[in-house]
């Protein structure tokens, strides 16, 4: 077992070498425990991943195709989108503890995850990766329903998020615009699924960053009208109606639970 706890550990120092041994000299973050090596890694690659995947968003809807997707003047302005950065970089810090304490957990032996594919197979893998993402999909969406129906929830933690309601102030950068509870709260069901069933390691920790990547997505306010995914069509109209599509990556749970919008019906009601 001890063998085999140490695949993860040899996995993440791995990951906290490629990451830190780049921005950082390893007098630096060597000496630091083994746990805070992987919170400062989490932390530089969230960052990145940020307002990497933010500002080439951005430069791609607002600049190169501009009037293309958007119209001009429901294009946000650069001091909202700088009070998004605001807010998701105060998070940060508090975003990347959650991945943290997954991984804390992991390599203790805690979880059900396993390291490599081939302890399981590719079929088991898939079924397993299947099953994953369902958990995800109903945590998500119960979370964020919760957030919304129980009144101090919302008013202190979700409403942070909830300021931006109209297309004109919605952008990339608002996709972690949270407080930091409220994003840690959301992401939870990533990490129970962790003692549900077994789990990919660098899968798991993949999805928790690509998370970063898929909010910036369902806040750009482009319908990419690609059926069942609950896109930045569905998602607008969340941020408009408040009671609706509270989906993640798809419209499945909106449909099962009765708070489903669809933007194409919306359009023609407008007509």
């Amino acid at each position: 077992m001890d063998d085999y706890l140490n695949l993860f550990i040899e996995e993440t120092s791995f990951y906290n070498r490629v990451v830190l041994g780049t921005f950082l000299p390893e007098s630096w973050w060597g000496p630091l425990p083994h746990w805070f090596q992987g919170w400062l890694r989490n932390y530089i690659g969230g960052v990145l991943l940020y307002f990497i995947s933010g500002f080439l968003w951005c430069f791609y809807i607002y600049r190169l195709k501009r009037n293309v997707y958007i119209p001009k003047d429901a294009i946000p302005s650069n001091r909202a989108m700088l009070l998004q950065i605001g807010v998701a970089m105060k998070a940060m810090p508090f975003y990347c503890a959650l991945p943290s304490l997954s991984e804390y957990m992991i390599v203790n032996g805690w979880t059900k995850c396993f390291s490599r594919i081939s302890d399981v197979g590719w079929l088991s893998y898939l079924i397993y990766m299947a099953v994953y993402l369902v958990i995800v999909e109903f945590g998500i969406y119960w979370m964020h329903r919760e957030l919304h129906d129980i009144k101090p929830l919302y008013k202190y933690l979700h409403a942070t998020h909830h300021i931006y309601n109209k297309q004109n102030t919605l952008s990339p950068f608002a996709g972690l615009a949270f407080h930091p509870l409220d994003g840690i709260l959301q992401a939870v069901p990533h990490v129970v699924a962790l003692f549900l069933l077994p789990v990919h390691f660098t899968t798991h920790i993949a999805l928790l960053f690509i998370e970063a990547i898929w909010t910036a997505n369902i806040h750009d306010c482009i319908h990419a009208k690609v059926w069942p995914v609950m896109g930045a069509g569905y998602h607008t109209i969340h941020h408009t109606t408040y009671r609706h599509n509270y989906g993640h990556y798809t419209i499945w749970m909106d449909w099962m639970f009765g708070t489903l919008r669809d933007p194409v019906e919306d359009e023609v009601k407008k007509m």
